[in-house]
């Protein structure tokens, strides 16, 4: 794959982090915890087929008592992309009818489609999940005019990553017009800031992107030791929580 600043012979820094699977990863962690949120960030949609994705996260928040958020994208990488049989050029429109069927599998009895991307019958998928109606898809997708009406038409939430508080709330009052025009209660979206490496690691940070809407933040923890981890988690307790 042509990985932008990469020489061809030279593998992509994300793909030297040998990231687990996080279904898995998420389960494993559940079954340690009982109150801390557990989310994708993201999913990328068009790489798998809405009947794993809506079993797998049917179960996992089963299992972990309603604590899932389904943080999603669509990739940017066309390789990686067409090799999971994803339409690249079209994706959005995939992740698009893909969720519908996702949601549809998660809340009805029987489920039957017929659209472009997928086809088949009357079938039936359980367990359902424990939220209801389900757990919210949240568009982790990088803000435009797009991405802001897809969170308002059929999203439950936007999750921008990596912008400080000034990006974010700008893209907050976006959202929040096209909910106005559509008629929409900004309530039922949610707004999940996921901090980038150097961000949000003050209380006045945190502060500002809840002044303007968002539900929460998630920290960015650094590589390395357990024993460096906790010192981290430690700093941010008593920055954060004081």
């Amino acid at each position: 794959a042509n990985y932008p600043g990469v020489a061809p012979d030279a593998p992509p820094p994300e793909y030297l982090w040998k990231m687990p699977d996080p279904f898995i990863t998420l389960a494993h962690v559940a079954e340690t915890t009982t109150t801390i949120k557990l989310g994708t960030a993201v999913c990328l949609v068009p790489e798998h087929d809405p009947f794993n994705l809506a079993k797998e996260i049917a179960t996992l928040d089963l299992f972990s008592g309603g604590r899932f958020l389904f943080g999603i994208g669509a990739g940017w990488n066309k390789e990686e992309c067409e090799i999971f049989g994803g339409d690249f050029e079209h994706r959005w429109t995939q992740v698009k009818e893909a969720i519908s069927i996702v949601k549809r599998l998660w809340t009805d009895d029987v489920v039957e489609h017929h659209g472009k991307y997928y086809d088949f019958p009357a079938v039936r998928s359980y367990p359902k999940p424990a939220q209801n109606p389900h757990p919210p898809v949240i568009l982790g997708a990088i803000g435009s005019k797009r991405v802001f009406k897809r969170v308002v038409e059929w999203g439950d939430g936007w999750m921008p990553a990596g912008y400080p508080p000034d990006v974010v709330a700008e893209g907050i009052s976006a959202i929040r017009q096209y909910a106005v025009e559509a008629g929409r209660d900004m309530a039922t979206i949610d707004i999940t800031v996921f901090a980038g490496p150097g961000l949000y690691t003050t209380r006045d940070q945190h502060n500002q992107v809840a002044q303007v809407g968002a539900n929460r933040t998630v920290v960015w923890l650094a590589e390395g030791d357990l024993a460096a981890t906790l010192k981290q988690l430690e700093g941010y307790a008593r920055e954060l929580l004081a």
